[in-house]
């Protein structure tokens, strides 16, 4: 088991490396825009994405050339905006600077892994045992979730917050690049 979990947290590292890196080549390019965003919105970016997965993973006709690694990526990037949003909890859009904007990046997936690595503990990894159908789904009903909780005005009786499910869904993307993309996990 040591040697699978240390795989899967070099495999992770990867996985993230790769989506880091795309994030903050648009950071140069758009800067921050992505500030303006509500966490309706973020959410809503998120599904697009994991919608689009699904419709692919049924026999669609990808029309367009961004392929589901792209989409993995994109949702791995939006659950980062999404929790870097609620840890800045204003409404200000100030653009962030290059250096502050990767520190808030590492510090939410540092923070999201090691809550991978506690489940991953306590499930034994049962994930690798998962359809690739299922992470979709998984993050598709997680969505649904969160825009209830964001109807309640961020107020739940016994569930996990957005930030959770933010995590929850950081970790579903990345579970399905390190089973569907091999190569891409082990750059």
């Amino acid at each position: 088991m040591t040697e699978l979990v240390l795989n899967t947290s070099q495999a992770y590292d990867a996985v993230i490396a790769a989506a880091r890196h795309i994030f903050l080549q648009k950071a140069q390019d758009y800067g921050t825009s992505w500030r303006v965003l509500r966490p309706i919105s973020v959410v809503d970016q998120i599904y697009i994405k994991a919608c689009r997965i699904r419709q692919l993973q049924q026999g669609g006709v990808q029309m367009v050339a961004d392929g589901l690694p792209d989409e993995w990526r994109g949702i791995i990037n939006y659950c980062v905006i999404g929790l870097i949003q609620l840890q800045l909890n204003s409404d200000d859009v100030e653009e962030l600077a290059p250096d502050l904007c990767q520190a808030m990046y590492n510090d939410v997936v540092g923070r999201t892994k090691a809550l991978m690595q506690l489940k991953n503990n306590d499930y034994g990894e049962a994930w690798r045992q998962m359809s690739h159908e299922s992470f979709a789904d998984l993050i598709l009903m997680k969505l649904y979730r969160m825009k209830q909780i964001i109807r309640n005005q961020g107020k739940t009786l016994v569930s996990e917050g957005l930030d959770a499910n933010y995590m929850d869904i950081l970790n579903y993307a990345v579970f399905a690049m390190i089973l569907n993309y091999p190569s891409e996990a082990n750059a």
